[in-house]
């Protein structure tokens, strides 16, 4: 994307009447880096809870990242059963932060997440989130928190979300194993069954712009636990979850 935006700046470039605006264009393209990616997931799990009923879902995101670090961006994915907050059928997802190196090796990131779930009232909430990313290796690391503050939007209770992703690959090898490790706790609806963990292992396999994945989820939320909180278990039971993703 980022070079058919460049190609795009260029032909425009060569329009124009003077060299100063082709120059400006040029710039203003090289600056920004657009991404995209469009797919379906057998079933939408978000912190371990399937979204989308065990049912396949498609999902869309788009970016821009600026050379200094900001970005903006906005991902959606098909609802269903439980997910379907406030009976929308649709989650539409706006963040914006910044990244920072702090050395060749580890990254910093901040930002906001709005959740938005079109066709509803009241449902709409903000999350706040960070991280720190370090590679070693073939090997990257990652260690992040979101918490989503007091709103009624989510029950009028707060929500902590921390967690852990691993991930490696093989030399000349399109592979890329991953894990994941996630800790929930608060009040809000964000936890119907109070504090629990989530966790996933999982593999990649990347051919030019498509990626397969494959992930076996889970949690340790009880049959009773989600009985109480009057949903099937079923939705946060183990699973193996199956992904293709296009990028653009």
């Amino acid at each position: 994307m980022k070079n058919l935006t460049k190609l795009a700046a260029l032909l425009l470039a060569a329009t124009a009447a003077t060299a100063t605006p082709a120059l400006a264009q040029e710039e203003a393209a090289d600056s920004i880096t657009l991404a995209g990616s469009a797919g379906l997931v057998s079933q939408y799990r978000f912190r371990g809870i399937s979204l989308s009923d065990e049912e396949l879902a498609a999902q869309a995101g788009i970016s821009a990242t600026h050379e200094s670090g900001f970005y903006v961006g906005t991902w959606a994915s098909s609802l269903a059963g439980f997910g379907s907050f406030g009976g929308s059928n649709v989650e539409v997802d706006i963040y914006g932060g910044y990244s920072t190196a702090l050395s060749e090796s580890t990254t910093i990131d901040a930002g906001l997440l709005w959740y938005l779930y079109p066709g509803t009232d009241g449902t709409d909430y903000a999350e706040p989130y960070a991280s720190i990313k370090t590679t070693f290796g073939a090997a990257t690391a990652k260690l992040g928190v979101a918490y989503a503050p007091d709103q009624d939007a989510i029950g009028s209770g707060d929500n902590l979300y921390v967690y852990g992703d691993l991930s490696t690959g093989f030399a000349e090898s399109p592979v890329v194993v991953k894990a994941h490790l996630g800790y929930s706790t608060g009040d809000s609806s964000l936890t119907p069954t109070g504090d629990y963990l989530d966790w996933l292992v999982g593999a990649d396999f990347t051919w030019k712009s498509l990626t397969f994945g494959v992930a076996y989820v889970d949690t340790d939320i009880s049959s009773g636990d989600a009985a109480a909180a009057a949903f099937d278990r079923d939705i946060v039971d183990s699973a193996v979850v199956f992904s293709l993703t296009a990028a653009f």
